[in-house]
């Protein structure tokens, strides 16, 4: 029986009850403990077995082989599952950053074209130096 549990026990603590049921049967339970509190349930899903003495003598060895080798495939299976969430999260991030970093440069274009036209220098119809005047009475020549 415990040389079944050796693999479960590398990574968790595994806690065994065994309680009397009946007048010829027990019932034993291995429980395997969180290891963190992210570790996923279904990793500490108990193992329950009924049976007379005699059976459990005989079955328990194999039962918990079963249940220790379906433990580790979910263990591993969970772990290549979060792997490769792990992976897509990231690859979802660089694009999401990917199309940011495009969205400011062409912002920023933008803005610099903006800041472009308004600098240009203003075309004036008249030439420098000289001053339109205008006279309420006409021409202001004296006459003399």
């Amino acid at each position: 029986m415990f040389v079944e549990l050796m693999p479960v026990l590398a990574g968790r603590t595994v806690m065994i009850t065994v309680a009397r049921v009946g007048e010829r049967t027990l019932r034993v339970h291995v429980i395997p403990t969180k290891t963190c509190d992210t570790d996923n349930a279904a990793l500490t899903t108990p193992l329950s077995y009924t049976g007379t003495p005699e059976e459990l003598d005989r079955e328990l060895g194999q039962q918990l082989a079963g249940y220790v080798e379906a433990h580790q495939q979910l263990g591993s299976t969970l772990a290549q599952a979060k792997a490769e969430m792990d992976a897509a999260a990231k690859a979802a991030r660089e694009e999401a950053d990917k199309k940011a970093a495009e969205r400011r440069k062409k912002a920023t274009e933008r803005q610099a074209e903006k800041q472009d036209e308004r600098s240009a220098p203003a075309t004036l119809s008249s030439t420098p130096g000289q001053q339109a005047t205008m006279s309420l009475f006409g021409d202001s020549k004296s006459t003399g």
